[in-house]
């Protein structure tokens, strides 16, 4: 098991991108690959392990060992701030977070309240606004919190806006934009630099267009 890279990979919209950028670069997963249930899938003729888990929690992965690398979107890595190193932009998955709430309405200048499950990425934006805002966190169907009155702006994830318009809400501000990154565990960079970087690198000559 030593022998192989394990890379965490998130389930949902990032996997599918992110296993036809692995195709690209040469790898060559099974056939069946994005249909497994499984959680934990070898691919022993690359000499690689994949574990398969939510967004949220490839970093922390990663962070602790279990997985080498991981692909997980700019959000999470700057939500968790996790101690992982960002070897490359992916360019996949592009979103992006954004402050939105009910049109034509102001924040509450005595008690202000922000709902998201991005509690430090929508606290440390507020604080450099110069607002003091309470943060609500919560963990999905963000656009709820202002239409029933919890909270006067959320910070969310927006990819299309057909969510929030279909919900009655407008953007306000823009704070990050999104992709997915491929991060590595520090240990894991000293202990297997080659397997990495020959990993970095195709991917690389698939983003310079050098691969088809």
């Amino acid at each position: 098991m030593n022998n192989m890279l394990t890379i965490a990979m998130p389930k949902g919209r990032i996997f599918e991108e992110a296993v036809e950028l692995l195709r690209k670069a040469g790898y060559q997963l099974p056939p069946e690959f994005e249909d497994s249930r499984k959680l934990i899938i070898d691919v022993p003729e690359e000499g690689i392990r994949f574990i398969l888990a939510k967004p949220m929690d490839v970093a922390t992965y990663v962070e602790h060992g279990v997985a080498d690398v991981g692909i997980a979107g700019k959000d999470v890595l700057l939500e968790e701030e996790r101690d992982v190193y960002e070897l490359l932009d992916l360019k996949i998955s592009y979103c992006y977070l954004a402050v939105a709430g009910l049109p034509n309405t102001k924040m509450n200048e005595v008690a202000p309240r922000v709902a998201t499950k991005y509690p430090n990425i929508a606290e440390a934006y507020f604080r450099e606004q110069g607002e003091q805002v309470e943060i609500i966190k919560l963990n999905g169907s963000i656009e709820l919190a202002p239409i029933i009155g919890l909270s006067d702006r959320i910070v969310d994830i927006v990819s299309t806006g057909r969510t929030l318009k279909e919900n009655g809400l407008v953007e306000y501000k823009r704070i990050a934009n999104v992709t997915s990154r491929l991060i590595v565990n520090p240990a894991s960079y000293r202990l297997k630099d080659a397997m990495i970087d020959q990993l970095v690198n195709r991917l690389n000559d698939v983003l310079r267009g050098g691969i088809k």
